[in-house]
């Protein structure tokens, strides 16, 4: 009886699947006709640049939001961005090292626990994850055109790091307790 246990679960399993009906598929049954092609006025319509046939300089007279978006267009990986993502990774090593200088000195972390900062590895690939996650939210903003946000972002998370870093630096060493 025992051997006939996995021949009757699969035949169980074969017979509750003929109960349910089959996907359809495209090519089953009658299909929906075609969706008419648009024409070409309402393609004009849609288009939110100039007409076509139309030159530049005039079009930019009557299509002003054309023209500033055309300046506006960069590739993501461009010779600012790649200056602002080397100050953020610079200011993210600074402020790393400005850290672990501090935990030396007996200071305590704010942010962190100082079991993580202690742990180098963890800590660098935290600091490694900030630079990406910046990175990545610029990217983010190149790709829905906010490009003043994505250089921003930069900017900003470069300054807050470093500013850190200095802090870090200035700070002075914790005393040791003179308490019995």
């Amino acid at each position: 009886m025992r051997h006939r246990a996995p021949t009757f679960a699969i035949a169980a399993a074969l017979l509750c699947a003929g109960l349910f009906p089959r996907p359809s598929r495209a090519n089953d049954g009658p299909s929906l006709p075609d969706a008419p092609a648009p024409s070409a006025v309402a393609k004009a319509r849609s288009r939110p640049g100039p007409p076509e046939g139309k030159a530049r300089g005039a079009a930019s007279a009557l299509w002003p939001a054309a023209e500033r978006q055309d300046r506006a267009e960069h590739p993501f990986w461009n010779r600012q961005n790649v200056a602002l993502f080397a100050w953020v990774g610079a200011s993210r090593a600074l402020d790393y090292s400005s850290t672990l200088n501090m935990r030396r000195r007996g200071v305590e972390e704010m942010l962190l626990t100082n079991e993580i900062v202690d742990n180098h590895p963890a800590f660098l690939a935290i600091e490694a994850g900030g630079t990406a996650l910046s990175i990545g939210a610029s990217y983010l903003f190149h790709r829905y055109r906010h490009h003043r946000l994505e250089r921003w972002t930069s900017i900003v998370h470069a300054s807050l790091a470093t500013s850190g870093a200095l802090r870090n630096y200035a700070l002075q060493p914790a005393h040791a307790s003179t308490a019995p």
